[in-house]
């Protein structure tokens, strides 16, 4: 299977998933849009609290806010693998008052869900595809699984004996690990949850054995033991976790998958309004305090503009298509 990648898109690698809804407000200095006042900034976020998205967002949160001069209001709308809060963004005014954050899910979604409400790339403003974030395959410490060789030995010795987890069906999460089954010729039963956060807390629980998760939502587990990683996804190590070797380097050199995120705005925004927030956006993740959250995390961040977010969108939308298809992921 070929490797899903950031790092082999057209953009260079050294540029870049439930608590309900939640809110947090951030003023700013001065005021960048000649008639908001102080309107605020709504930032939805389509995806639970506890994710990767989210933990990259609420950490670029007060850059975006003094870059764009206006108070930000982060909003949690997760439903129906993130369609819910990307209804909202697109339902609403056009004026730069209203954005999202996305992710891979978002291009997948059209493979997996029988009907849309609405076209993911014609119906929205793609303003910048931000960056990457590395995933990792983790396990409940109670399964004697170190490595991908032990893993894979478990697997093959009780076929489909055991659960994986994910953060809903079709999700790039749950495509992470039927790539990884497919890989390593295993099995395993998929269990979608709706989000990352009751993911997680049901694999330290042990009520699921396994599961591919944004490194950034899962780091403090994985340090306190309470989850023990197997191996990242990307194509190469974390410098947030130089420890945790490759999926790649452990075995399956095909197998490569990482999470990307990218910021929206509504249909037909005006080319003033998508300058002056893809600036912003831009601003916001050079601050260093920005960058700093970042390689904790583990992320690679270099956005890129509205023309090359929109190429990106539309390739990576073919590619999950393939993958979908492969998986034979239940359309839903």
């Amino acid at each position: 299977m070929s490797p899903i990648s950031f790092a082999s898109s057209s953009f260079n690698r050294r540029a870049l998933l439930g608590l309900g809804a939640s809110a947090v407000v951030l003023s700013a200095a001065r005021p960048v849009f000649a008639q908001g006042g102080d309107k605020p900034v709504r930032f939805i976020l389509p995806i639970s609290a506890g994710s990767g998205v989210d933990a990259i967002a609420r950490a670029a949160s007060v850059a975006l806010g003094k870059a764009l001069g206006q108070p930000v209001v982060i909003e949690n709308l997760p439903g129906a693998g993130g369609i819910t809060g990307t209804s909202a963004v697109i339902k609403a005014p056009p004026d730069g008052f209203t954005l999202g954050m996305v992710s891979n899910n978002h291009v997948i979604n059209p493979s997996v869900f029988k009907k849309m409400p609405f076209d993911a790339i014609a119906d929205i403003t793609p303003i910048s595809v931000v960056g990457a974030t590395p995933l990792v395959l983790a396990v409940n410490p109670k399964l004697p699984a170190k490595n991908v060789k032990e893993l894979v030995a478990l697997l093959r010795a009780k076929p489909e004996g055991y659960n994986y987890a994910s953060s809903g069906n079709g999700t790039i999460i749950h495509l992470a690990g039927e790539m990884f089954m497919d890989e390593a010729g295993v099995k395993a039963r998929h269990i979608p949850y709706k989000g990352t956060g009751p993911m997680v807390t049901d694999m330290i629980a042990g009520q699921v054995e396994m599961g591919v998760v944004a490194l950034p939502a899962v780091q403090p587990y994985l340090k306190s033991g309470a989850l023990r990683a197997i191996g990242l996804c990307g194509p190469a190590r974390s410098p947030a976790a130089p420890e945790i070797a490759t999926i790649a380097e452990q075995g399956l050199p095909n197998y490569a998958v990482e999470g990307w995120f990218a910021v929206i705005g509504p249909p037909k925004m005006q080319p003033a309004d998508v300058k002056r927030v893809h600036e912003a956006i831009v601003a916001a993740f050079a601050a260093p305090e920005v960058r700093e959250a970042m390689d904790k995390q583990g992320n690679i961040v270099k956005p890129t503009s509205p023309e090359q977010a929109v190429s990106y969108f539309r390739s990576e939308a073919a590619r999950y298509a393939a993958l979908v298809k492969k998986a034979n992921v239940v359309l839903e």
